[in-house]
């Protein structure tokens, strides 16, 4: 029997078809066992995605449609791998800060919401290290290792969970010590015009901190690299870096990362402080970091206020300061100093980010750019800076041997710009005048030096007591260092003393100005 058609003959009781038939019964079995591993490796649990497109692209910022859902400050990612901010939300769009390139986003770029937060890396092994606003290394010694993440923006300690700044954080400046000391929990701003030596106070006091187990994050925002590096070098070289956290955002970066840097630094900070740890914290400088938020809100079209900063810039660094505190033994007992650093034009400190500062921090060290061409380093401006914590935080030493060196400083001031006018002065205000340069001789420092608590109060006795009175002004130095290391060899049990904040007695006093008078 034979039947002819398009698909199928038989001839004599055999298909010569089959060979065609085994195949793709062999081809059917082989593509089912295949869907069957592709849906054993779909999740069980599929999410839903919500995301949007880029409607334009600008410098650090992107404006997105879609994302109907999205809430205030939710990371965003850009198909790119980009990740940023909805700052903007807006009737019909999405205002977003880039916390990366702009380079792979385009118009059309998709953008998809993450559900989360920006936040950053803590734990004990971010010591040591320097990382960007985003926890990316820059120090060449790989990953960085964390033991949790934690939002950047939080919110600050309640009032009940605070305890008083009764402990002092000592910097090593004689000026700064003896005249506006700072307390540990305390926020001290920094102030003056540029190249002055801000930036050089916070290095000394970082340095200071070795031996006084404190840990230290600073904080570079906006700087150059240069600049930054030679920071870094410096607490390498002077074995700080071991006890200190830099978190960078450099000038050429996105604007989004100075953005959030300083609050990201703030939240490696606290997790230290939450541990029961003392904690400093540097904001190098502050005045970039409104500058960045000006340029970000300008170009997502916020409305304009004073110098053309948006009407939030009070909030933007009083919810980042007021995270400094002192916590109660229930909370952990840890305090954080915060010393933020802002740059003035031309002296004036009522422009309006510094008079903001100002009425957000505990006090102000402000540095004179008349005292630094005269070359009074540090130019500590003693009448303008103020510590609003003041003497609740010095140790009794101090308060014995400076309690008047302030006022007496001050008076010494207007009377040498008196007698600048040629007018005949009597005995008595001649020899003030004359204390009074050496006192402020005194408080000169040279940078990378600073002084431990005996060898600053030795040295503010003997010049308080008159023992510099017969010595040229230029010769002051020198007799600091034979006060210093007299003082520290032969009184070592009053030196301790001094350090574990015992009263200065009036023997121990009679015993440090015998000491120097004979050293000298």
């Amino acid at each position: 029997m034979q039947r002819t058609g398009r698909c199928l003959t038989v001839t004599k009781g055999k298909t010569e078809g089959g060979s065609l038939l085994d195949s793709l019964r062999g081809a059917v079995d082989s593509s089912d066992r295949a869907v069957e591993r592709a849906l054993d490796q779909v999740e069980k649990d599929p999410k839903i995605e919500e995301s949007g497109t880029v409607s334009s692209i600008g410098n650090g910022i992107a404006r997105v449609l879609g994302l109907a859902g999205v809430q205030a400050d939710e990371l965003v990612e850009f198909s790119g791998g980009v990740t940023g901010i909805a700052f903007n939300l807006d009737r019909y769009e999405v205002g977003v800060i880039l916390l990366g390139g702009s380079e792979k986003i385009t118009s059309g770029s998709r953008v998809r919401r993450t559900g989360r937060v920006v936040d950053i890396p803590v734990g004990d092994d971010l010591l040591g290290r320097v990382i960007d606003a985003a926890a990316e290394p820059l120090d060449n010694r790989g990953p960085v290792s964390y033991k949790e993440r934690r939002p950047v923006e939080r919110e600050a300690p309640p009032i009940m969970a605070r305890s008083p700044v009764t402990e002092p954080l000592q910097t090593g400046l004689k000026v700064v010590d003896a005249l506006i000391p700072v307390g540990r929990g305390q926020r001290e701003l920094i102030l003056g015009d540029r190249q002055i030596g801000k930036t050089a106070i916070a290095l000394d006091t970082i340095i200071n901190q070795g031996d006084k187990n404190v840990l230290c994050v600073y904080c570079a925002i906006g700087q150059q690299g240069a600049d930054t590096a030679k920071f870094i070098g410096q607490l390498r070289e002077y074995g700080a870096m071991e006890y200190t956290t830099i978190v960078v955002a450099s000038g050429d970066g996105p604007p989004g990362l100075r953005f959030i840097a300083p609050y990201a630094a703030t939240t490696i900070a606290e997790y230290f402080m939450e541990q029961g740890n003392d904690v400093l914290i540097v904001y190098d400088d502050l005045t970039l970091h409104a500058r960045a938020y000006r340029e970000l809100s300008l170009l997502l079209e916020r409305p304009p206020g004073r110098e053309a900063y948006p009407g939030d810039i009070f909030y933007l660094h009083s919810r980042l300061l007021e995270r400094s505190t002192h916590l109660r033994e229930e909370y952990g007992g840890g305090s954080l100093t915060a010393l933020p650093i802002i740059e003035t034009q031309a002296q004036n400190i009522s422009a309006y980010i510094p008079t903001n500062l100002i009425s957000i921090t505990d006090g102000q060290i402000y540095l004179s750019p008349d005292l630094f061409q005269l070359n009074h380093l540090p130019a500590v401006d003693v009448g303008k800076s103020v510590s609003r914590v003041g003497g609740k935080t010095q140790l009794p030493a101090y308060r014995s041997v400076t309690g008047d060196l302030r006022l007496s400083y001050a008076q010494f001031e207007e009377l040498e710009m008196f007698a600048r006018f040629g007018t005949r002065l009597d005995e008595k205000t001649r020899a003030t005048i004359e204390r009074g340069r050496r006192v402020r001789k005194v408080l000169n420092q040279p940078e990378l030096q600073p002084l431990t608590i005996p060898k600053q109060i030795a040295v503010l006795l003997a010049v308080t007591e008159g023992l510099f009175d017969d010595l040229d002004v230029e010769a002051i130095p020198e007799a600091e260092e034979k006060v210093r290391k007299a003082v520290t060899e032969n009184l070592t049990d009053i030196s301790k003393r001094i350090e574990d904040g015992e009263e200065l007695s009036e023997e121990d006093k009679e015993k440090i100005i015998e000491t120097a008078r004979e050293a000298l």
